[in-house]
């Protein structure tokens, strides 16, 4: 049987392997990009039919992708699509869907089962399957292999299981899918042959390890250590706050140590689809262990009650000019959840936004990248001088480069900085 696996690698070398990638959103729609330059035929599906439409007319749906880019894949043969049986024509099934938490901080794996279950009456034999999301260890061999395994096949033997979890940074002009390192674990050493070949094609670095679940681990850990380190270092701006301590200059005068130590930067909270979730994915797993994460745990809390302390800096900023909050107008500068990308999940944004609101404010926003937000049923506010000067309040929360501050500075009553964009202390500036 080690004829099939050795039919797919030889058809990875020729690069006629039909790779398909099964959800097209920041992660799916870069891969798709990569393997389509790299010279192989790609299938998209998405459930998302308007997105499916934009794609196959050269649209793209995400600003820091330009459609130019989905123009040139489509003249390589790209194709987007809802029909699920196209997975029968693929050799390469990629998963790159949403892991969420549900509303009691657990795992929530519905969509990767939803399109695991999906795939499964049209998976065949001389396939290999790949887990790109982000899960607790465990995930491939507990929720997948046992799936595959029921329709008849042998995992390293006619159907191949790897796990190598994404590392997308949107917006990152200097790491792209092709030039980060990619970590890959196979079920078995077949399987392990097999992902090293199909990604080598397309990614300049492969990085094998020995299982699926040390590969699952790997991406947790990669969150868990920045989550873990904002936590600290967000604990160390409320301290240095209450000494009258900028506590971003005594991070630029600790980085001058050229050994030991390196910065991260506080802010309003996290955002973004990985570090506010990922941590919780392995303190639910651990439960199963009987270990209490209490470290990771703690570094979620401070993260998760850093839009609140900020929401307090602003009634006092407001009431140290006599104002209330009940009824003060506020503008949210930036409604991503960081800088210059189009992405609002789970912005420190959008959760002052409702705190703010609940407290009897009244609350616009103005984000160049995001003119819209249908969950808030709210529209961007035009940034200029006699916009700015209606506000009681400016809360600048993402420092988008569009954003021109120094205007803003002249034009504002008062700023909350929560980004250290104005360094020097200003009449009209408090520090969050």
């Amino acid at each position: 049987m080690k004829k099939i696996k050795l039919e797919l690698i030889e058809k990875i070398k020729r690069k006629e392997a039909v790779v398909g990638i099964l959800g097209l959103g920041y992660v799916g729609l870069p891969l798709s990009i990569s393997f389509s330059e790299a010279g192989f035929k790609v299938i998209g599906f998405d459930i998302d039919r308007q997105k499916v439409e934009m794609l196959m007319n050269g649209v793209s749906f995400i600003e820091h992708i330009n459609s130019n880019s989905i123009e040139k894949i489509i003249q390589l043969g790209f194709e987007a699509t809802c029909d699920i049986t196209k997975v029968e024509e693929m050799d390469a099934l990629i998963v790159c869907v949403p892991t969420p938490l549900n509303k009691y901080r657990e795992p929530d794996l519905s969509f990767v089962i939803n399109i695991i279950e999906s795939c499964m009456p049209y998976i065949r034999s001389g396939q290999v399957l790949s887990l790109e999301s982000t899960t607790y260890p465990g995930t491939t061999e507990e929720e997948l292999l046992p799936r595959i395994e029921s329709e008849g096949y042998k995992i390293g033997t006619d159907f191949f299981l790897l796990y190598s979890p994404e590392r997308e940074d949107p917006g990152n002009k200097k790491f792209t899918t092709q030039n980060i390192p990619k970590v890959v674990g196979g079920h078995t050493k077949a399987c392990l042959q097999v992902g090293e070949e199909l990604y080598s094609k397309a990614i300049n670095k492969v990085v094998k390890v020995s299982s699926t679940k040390v590969a699952e681990m790997s991406k947790l850990l990669e969150n868990i250590h920045r989550s873990v380190n904002i936590g600290l270092v967000n604990e160390m701006k409320i301290i240095a706050d209450s000494m009258g301590i900028d506590i971003h200059e005594v991070i630029r005068a600790a980085a001058t140590k050229p050994f030991g130590f390196t910065p991260y930067y506080p802010g309003p909270g996290l955002g973004g689809h990985c570090i506010p979730i990922d941590p919780f994915y392995l303190t639910w797993k651990s439960r199963e262990y009987n270990i209490n994460t209490r470290f990771i745990e703690l570094a979620g809390e401070i993260n998760t009650n850093m839009p609140k302390w900020v929401a307090q800096k602003v009634m006092n900023a407001l009431n140290d000019r006599e104002k209330s909050l009940k009824k003060s107008k506020i503008l949210i500068l930036g409604l991503a959840y960081k800088k210059n990308i189009d992405d609002a999940r789970e912005s420190p944004s959008i959760e002052l936004i409702n705190i703010l609101m609940d407290k009897g404010a009244i609350i616009e926003y103005s984000d160049p990248h995001i003119p819209t937000y249908e969950k808030l049923n709210m529209k961007s506010v035009e940034i200029t001088p006699i916009n700015i000067n209606k506000y009681d309040l400016i809360l600048l929360v993402t420092d988008h480069d569009l954003f021109d501050f120094e205007m803003i500075l002249n034009n504002a009553k008062v700023i909350v900085d929560t980004r250290d964009v104005y360094k020097r202390k200003y009449q009209n500036v408090e520090k969050a």
